[in-house]
């Protein structure tokens, strides 16, 4: 693993900086934005600053170019609905509609932080498909007005050969999970391996195990196989049980 600068309080001070103009004006040339840079550099990532009460991306970074492809202006939910691989689209909706009642919630109490975080597949300068590790930390504001804004870090985490067989998930108030990626981060909640959770998916859709079966081209013991295994590793008794926890917490 390279050299990577783990420490994140250059993201405060960058909010601190720039907060009062709403995230209007950022100056490139200030020490702060210096700094920050070099961290974005070092760590492969960029990241975007946004309103999500409004709906609106107030200013990216530019290494959105050499990430996605995508020149910082033109970066947008849309880019990432239509660019995250389709295995991924459904836990990106969920973690959408997740984000947007969780800052409604602070913006009502008038008060909060809050950090989800997780990873997807998506579309990059080359045309093929990046692990990319999302951290996103949300605070409510009364600077310049009254709003929820959230910060969006994208990481390039290819180097991570564990979270290619599941996927990472973070909700909380946690802000120490607030770091660059390491393994032990990655590797919370990454417990299911892709096939399992496609099939946890697939039972809360209503399918039976031969339905299952046939859907995904595989023996109706090999389901069963997948379904005890998924049941060891949750610590549950039924399937059910997951399933609520998981739509409890917005995995599903």
């Amino acid at each position: 693993m390279a050299e990577y600068i783990k420490d994140y309080s250059i993201f405060y001070e960058f909010i601190k900086k720039f907060m009062p103009n709403g995230f209007k004006e950022v100056n490139e040339n200030d020490p702060v934005f210096l700094e920050l840079n070099e961290l974005l550099e070092a760590n492969n990532q960029f990241f975007y600053i946004a309103d999500i009460i409004q709906l609106k991306i107030l200013w990216t970074s530019r290494q959105s170019k050499k990430i996605i492809g995508i020149e910082p202006e033109d970066v947008s939910p849309y880019f990432f609905m239509e660019a995250t691989h389709p295995d991924d689209i459904q836990r990106l909706n969920l973690g959408k509609t997740r984000l947007i009642k969780l800052s409604q919630d602070m913006f009502i109490a008038g008060e909060g932080k809050a950090l989800l975080s997780t990873n997807f597949n998506v579309r990059n300068a080359t045309g093929g498909y990046t692990n990319l590790f999302m951290q996103n930390y949300l605070f409510y504001t009364e600077v310049p007005y009254k709003t929820v804004f959230y910060l969006k870090i994208h990481t390039d985490i290819e180097w991570c050969k564990k979270i290619k067989k599941g996927f990472h998930y973070y909700l909380g108030n946690d802000i120490a999970y607030f770091t660059f990626p390491d393994e032990k981060l990655l590797s919370l909640s990454s417990v299911f391996t892709l096939r399992e959770f496609e099939i946890i998916k697939l039972i809360e859709s209503g399918m039976s195990t031969k339905k299952i079966s046939e859907k995904l081209f595989l023996s109706p013991y090999t389901v069963n196989t997948h379904r005890a295994n998924i049941l060891k590793k949750s610590a549950h008794n039924k399937i059910s049980d997951l399933i609520s926890e998981l739509v409890e917490k917005g995995i599903l």
